[in-house]
């Protein structure tokens, strides 16, 4: 080693990457210089000189550690460090490390097999003259998952699997005996029981589970859920437990509770829920004011803290909601009948009592177990249709004119909903006067046959029955976290898991003012919280209808932090709240049964909850919330491509709905389906990618492509495996 090819003696460079490589592969030893001269063939006096030169610099960059006049070691100090490996399909795998700092960058080559989200420790790389900061595993601390979800392909003698994540290096070698009867084609889950290690490069699997033939809408939907470690099946022991619980509600029970039945109470969901956790009643009060009742289905009644039924919540901690199924997080005995607040069923629940003036000022309110019945179920469409039917204009926020004797008001229990809708905009117009953030984002919808094949794809939009309910949900919510959370000055407020919202990213809002602005619009960057927030708000109404609405909603939209559970509260600063929780859907979520078990506790008097007992089931619900939602975008992702399958080589009219430096995404303007153009396939120029002014411009012709411009589109290709669909520009 000492010397090169053709006579040549080793300059500095070489000299320093053979001890780089020495040392980080060996990062726990000790090396003599003796060793050192051994191990790298350093065989004459001047190469030796020269070693112990690049050794000094080492040390110097804080890249080893001299142990003794003649011996160093790797600085384990600052050049290792644990933290999470995400691995790329492009191959730019990087290194997120635990103290929050940037993300660094892992070559293939230096990866050791570690799979995305693998928590690994790596080493720092010398850092080369010109070159980016690099890091290199060195050890595989825990693995992320040993279950791979892919597509069996069965030879004569052996068999394999194809990950259905693209960012697999190897296929997964299976033993014919571990094949638990899967054939080629078939979806299956598969267990690792060996990683590779320096004697073998191979995976290898054996078959857990054989979820159907690759295509089959079944197959497809659990594949989804198995990649992410969601559960695609009900444990029998806990359906078990929920048809042993008793579901009668003694005379003694509603003895205990205040008494809803003759109240007019109604529940406003989707037309296809079957779980409706919340309901509302109405009634005048004789001192003139509307008593309204938001009651929430009393789940931790039925499910007590520690049982079999509430580990299994904890472990799902929310129900996922894919294209064409929901997966509950309680069993079906629960969610759809027992704590269900269906029709003419007399039921238990957790509720927030207000007394409102006309104006939807909350004169009083309180917190009580109650007994409902509630008299309609009522789809938004209906209640929509018969708002719409009285006089009410969707979307401009104004009530139903007065009834007159001679016109009163058309349909069911009208005067109440029509009540209950005026109350509702009241509360929504104080809400954006206090510094609330407009966004209503449109969601993406299918309409499935009875096979799970999309026949059409469109928006879904929030009209005026869905604000109804949302109003009086948001303000339950941040009613019962007020109560808890707003003490008086020098006492300590009781543990409770607030639903909180950070500020935007300064550095992102700066972003968005420089994008809008190539438009003409204005955008406030500084100032107080209030000030910001209502020039968001003036941005999204001046921008409404126009061709760049989208894609300033989309900038605008990157600027904001994610939402997540805390029982350190800072506010919700979406919402324009202190305080804010969740309180309103425990048959779905396990938060809002976290907050009805410590409400009743400290109803009862009860001292303050451990709150690092909670942070960490907070932590919990919350990366399950993510983890849930990349299901639910897949299983959209996937049905689009399915439903663009049949329509390879049509024209759209589209727009540009994102960039990157690999492409550019449109999205249909007909049905809202997105899809790639690859750079390759711009045409004959070199593009460059301005990612702050979201922009890919041409270095020869200078063509431009610009976040939300329209363009005509052709679909190229619909691969339902990758769940990729590619575009290319139309002619």
């Amino acid at each position: 080693m000492g010397k090169k090819k053709g006579g040549k003696r080793l300059g500095k460079k070489q000299v320093s990457e053979l001890l780089q490589d020495l040392f980080q592969h060996n990062p726990n030893e000790t090396f003599s210089f003796k060793q050192i001269f051994k191990a790298l063939k350093l065989d004459t006096h001047p190469l030796k000189m020269l070693a112990i030169d690049v050794m000094e610099e080492m040390a110097w960059d804080d890249f080893l550690s001299k142990v003794s006049d003649n011996s160093y070691r790797l600085n384990m100090k600052t050049q290792i460090q644990e933290g999470v490996f995400r691995r790329k399909a492009s191959g730019r795998n990087s290194f997120l490390p635990d103290d929050g700092g940037t993300p660094v960058f892992v070559a293939e080559r230096n990866s050791m097999s570690a799979m995305d989200g693998d928590r690994v420790k790596v080493s720092y790389m010398a850092r080369r003259d010109k070159h980016i900061k690099e890091a290199m595993v060195i050890e595989i601390v825990r693995r992320a998952h040993d279950q791979i979800v892919g597509k069996l392909r069965v030879e004569k003698d052996f068999a394999f699997l194809i990950p259905q994540d693209n960012t697999f290096v190897h296929d997964i070698i299976i033993p014919k005996r571990k094949l638990k009867g899967g054939k080629t084609d078939d979806k299956a889950v598969v267990k690792v029981v060996q990683w590779p290690d320096a004697e073998h490069k191979n995976i290898i699997g054996s078959v857990v589970d054989i979820l159907g033939k690759t295509g089959e809408n079944n197959a497809e939907m659990h594949a989804i859920l198995a990649q992410y470690n969601l559960p695609y099946k009900y444990p029998k022991n806990v359906e078990e437990a929920a048809e042993k619980i008793n579901a009668t509600i003694t005379p003694q029970e509603i003895a205990r509770r205040e008494d809803f039945r003759e109240v007019f109470t109604c529940t406003i969901d989707p037309k296809d829920a079957k779980d409706f956790d919340d309901a509302l009643s109405i009634r005048k009060l004789e001192n003139g004011l509307w008593e309204v009742g938001v009651h929430i289905a009393d789940v931790s009644h039925y499910v007590k803290e520690g049982s079999t039924i509430d580990k299994e919540a904890y472990n799902r901690a929310t129900s996922i909601y894919l294209v064409d199924r929901t997966i509950p997080m309680l069993p079906e005995r629960l969610c759809n009948y027992i704590c269900s607040l269906r029709p003419d069923e007399e039921k238990l629940c957790y509720s927030v009592i207000f007394q409102l003036d006309d104006e939807a000022n909350v004169k009083k309110w309180h917190l009580a177990h109650t007994v409902i019945k509630s008299d309609r179920r009522y789809a938004y469409e209906e209640v929509q249709q018969l708002l719409e039917d009285n006089g009410v204009k969707d979307g401009t926020g104004e009530p139903a004119p007065p009834a007159t004797k001679k016109n009163p008001y058309k349909g069911e229990y009208a005067n109440e909903l029509i009540k209950l809708d005026a109350l509702a905009k009241k509360l929504r117009a104080a809400r954006f006067k206090n510094g609330s953030v407009k966004f209503d984002r449109e969601e993406l919808h299918f309409d499935i046959d009875e096979k799970g094949k999309p026949i059409k794809a469109y928006f879904k939009t929030s009209k005026d029955a869905n604000k109804l309910i949302e109003e009086f949900m948001l303000l339950a919510n941040k009613t019962v976290a007020e109560s808890i959370g707003r003490v008086k000055k020098g006492q300590k407020a009781k543990t409770l898991p607030y639903r909180i919202h950070d500020q935007p990213d300064p550095q992102k809002l700066e972003n968005l003012r420089q994008f809008v602005s190539k438009f003409g619009y204005k955008v406030k960057t500084s100032g107080t919280k209030g000030a910001i927030t209502k020039s968001l708000n003036a941005l999204m109404s001046d921008a409404e209808g126009t061709r760049e609405q989208n894609a300033i909603e989309t900038v605008a939209l990157r600027a904001m932090m994610k939402a997540k559970y805390s029982v350190h509260n800072i506010g919700h600063y979406g919402l324009a709240f202190d305080y804010y929780t969740h309180f309103t859907s425990p048959i779905r979520r396990y938060p809002d049964m976290m907050v009805h078990r410590l409400l009743t506790k400290y109803q009862d008097g009860a001292r303050s909850a451990n709150k690092d007992k909670y942070e960490e089931f907070c932590e919990h619900c919350s990366d399950m919330e993510q983890v849930s939602q990349n299901a639910e975008r897949d299983s959209i992702k996937y049905k689009m491509v399915e439903f663009m399958e049949d329509k390879i080589g049509n024209t759209y009219d589209a727009h540009i709905s994102g960039l990157t430096s690999y492409g550019i995404y449109a999205q249909i303007d007909e049905n809202h389906c997105e899809g790639m153009i690859p750079i390759r396939d711009l045409g004959n120029d070199y593009y460059d990618f301005d990612e702050k002014n979201f922009v890919i411009v041409g270095r020869r012709h200078h063509t431009k492509y610009q976040l939300g411009d329209p363009i005509r589109i052709q679909v190229a290709r619909a691969n339902t495996e990758r769940k990729q669909l590619d575009f290319t520009l139309a002619e």
